[in-house]
């Protein structure tokens, strides 16, 4: 009996500490104005948008005039991220496509159900922010592509309705609930990278 409780209090304890250092799954970021599909894609941690409050985005700071013209549903944010070795955290780069600049960047799970985004120019000039799990983790699948998230984990708190952001026409609110991204190492910027 005393084995049992043991090594079913052990069980708990990794499945809780493989949770919290896990950074795949589906992030809201800090201001909710998009949702993030963090995967692991060939050995590499990698994020692309899935959604957005306001659909139609289009990566207009972009550096590459090609890119311009393309929406920023699908683009991947978090770029070829490596575990740091002993440590939850992983380094790469992160894409803003608010002002179309790439930054050195680290992330790094807080709990299970926050991840840190940390990026600087310059090795010193450095921001971030705290994105919240909405669903995930995504196990990796032998294909090496992955799988889509459970959406059991942390997801938010509803009446059983579809609830609505401050401001959110009921449109977004059901974009919320498709996929149109789905796995995000065969967007074709990453799968490039990646296979």
């Amino acid at each position: 009996m005393r084995t049992t409780i043991f090594l079913g209090a052990l069980t708990v304890m990794t499945t809780a500490s493989a949770l919290a250092a896990d950074p795949t799954g589906d992030w809201r970021v800090a201001d909710g104005v998009a949702h993030i599909r963090v995967a692991e894609c060939n050995g590499n941690i990698w994020g692309a948008v899935i959604w957005e409050k306001e659909p139609g985005g289009l990566d207009a700071h972009n550096p590459d005039a090609s890119k311009r013209s393309r929406l920023t549903l699908g683009i991947p944010i978090l770029i070829n991220m490596k575990k740091k070795a002993g440590v939850d955290q992983w380094e790469g780069e992160v894409y803003n496509a608010n002002d179309g600049k790439t930054y050195s960047s680290t992330i790094k799970p807080v709990g299970s159900d926050k991840l840190q985004i940390q990026g600087c120019v310059l090795g010193f000039l450095c921001g971030g922010e705290t994105w919240t799990r909405i669903a995930g983790p995504i196990p990796p699948t032998s294909a090496g592509n992955v799988a889509k998230p459970t959406r059991t984990a942390v997801a938010p708190k509803t009446t059983g309705a579809t609830e609505l952001s401050k401001g959110q026409k009921p449109a977004a609110a059901a974009a919320i609930a498709t996929d149109a991204v789905g796995d995000i190492c065969l967007i074709p910027d990453i799968a490039r990278f990646t296979h």
